[in-house]
């Protein structure tokens, strides 16, 4: 007892808000610039499949981003590869406020989420650096639970500042974010990671060519990220759909992004309830079926003419819903698969998901309807999530046998 009391006092201590703010800033300046595609493409001379690379490589931004930092701040350390991290962040956000092109916006925006995956990363490690083992769990709970909240509310507040303001002060705000950031992590934070190591790449390299190596690591992972980026081509489009299908004011565009949130909630705490209960298949076959139902619907809604505000939000939370069914489900089931690289498979995992989804907003860019190029890429993405789960289904089948 004496020990772990000793242990305890010397575990560093880093604010939880500033953890949530680090980790939520990632996805943040993903989302909050939704609203503003139109209004900031037309002031840039700009097409919207043009405005739509900068969704895209944001999310490809992330992807990369996380195959790095954790190895790095292995070897570095948590505080100074973090402190990198934001400010690249910062300095990005201030070349992308000054923009004057498309092609200017899209580079400051892949170089924002290069260093915004620096937060997504680095904040869930140090909660496991600092927090106590009976703590971890609930610690991490709720940083996922504040960050689940964070981007829904994120298309809120840039549809209100591109409304009121344009779209330079969504810019403004994130600078200002950054700086915030930054200046906080400098002075409150203190280095939590005291166990180096080298920087062994090659080893890396090795972990990751095994997972991959693992065909039922492969098709969890791929149905697990086309299950929970599958409203991302909804995302890079729902403001061309409101605001210029729907006919919607451009503040409005926010709370239809925000309606993601809902339903991945819902759906996420129905499998927590009954995770143990049923087999994992249940949640995977239920949320994919849920989510291509319901792109199909929209399909077919769309080509009717019938498409309404009420009709888009009831079809994207049923969706959306669905993703939480499965997310969790197919997590769990790809890191059982490799019980010996969870960490590895974590961050691999993490970089299909994002790469999925870069891949979803790139494919939304080709079609002249935004909500018929929304539903026929969701349809791929969910179809695609079903015939993965099968094959993994099938694949831990033959290995019993």
């Amino acid at each position: 007892m004496h020990e772990d009391n000793n242990a305890a006092a010397k575990r560093p201590v880093a604010p939880m808000w500033l953890l949530v703010l680090v980790t939520l800033s990632g996805t943040m300046a993903m989302h909050i610039f939704v609203p503003a595609l139109p209004i900031a493409g037309a002031a840039l001379g700009a097409a919207p499949a043009g405005m739509q690379q900068t969704i895209t490589l944001y999310v490809l931004g992330l992807a990369l981003g996380q195959l790095v930092y954790g190895p790095l701040s292995d070897t570095l350390g948590r505080r100074p590869t973090l402190l990198v991290g934001l400010g690249l962040y910062l300095s990005a956000s201030v070349l992308a406020l000054c923009a004057p092109s498309l092609q200017w916006l899209v580079v400051a925006r892949l170089l924002q989420a290069l260093g915004g995956a620096a937060g997504i990363t680095l904040g869930r490690a140090i909660v496991r650096d600092t927090s106590a083992p009976d703590r971890v769990t609930k610690d991490l709970a709720l940083l996922n639970l504040l960050t689940l909240v964070g981007p829904g509310l994120a298309p809120v507040v840039g549809a209100y500042l591109a409304d009121h303001f344009g779209w330079r002060a969504i810019y403004l705000f994130l600078v200002g974010m950054g700086c915030i950031m930054l200046g906080c992590a400098w002075r409150l934070l203190p280095e939590t990671h005291v166990l180096r190591r080298p920087l062994a790449v090659k080893a890396i390299a090795l972990d990751y060519r095994r997972l991959l190596e693992q065909p039922s690591f492969v098709a969890f992972m791929l149905g697990g990220a086309c299950s929970s980026t599958a409203l991302y081509p909804y995302l890079a489009t729902s403001s061309y759909i409101v605001h210029e299908q729907l006919g919607l004011p451009i503040s409005d565009v926010g709370w239809f992004a925000a309606s993601t949130i809902v339903g991945a909630s819902l759906g996420t705490l129905a499998t927590r309830r009954l995770a143990g209960r049923l087999p994992n298949a249940y949640f995977l076959y239920a949320g994919a079926g849920l989510g291509l139902a319901m792109a199909t619907l929209l399909l077919l809604v769309q080509l009717m003419g019938s498409l309404t505000a009420p009709w888009l939000l009831a079809i994207t939370i049923t969706m959306t819903f669905g993703a939480g069914l499965a997310s969790p489900a197919a997590l769990s089931s790809a890191l059982s698969c490799t019980p010996g690289l969870v960490g590895a498979a974590a961050g691999l995992y993490g970089f299909g998901q994002m790469a999925m989804g870069a891949i979803g907003t790139q494919l939304v860019g080709y079609g002249s309807v935004p909500a018929v190029a929304c539903a026929v890429t969701q349809m791929c993405i969910t179809g695609l999530a079903l015939a993965s789960y099968r094959f993994a289904a099938t694949r831990q089948q033959s290995t019993l046998v």
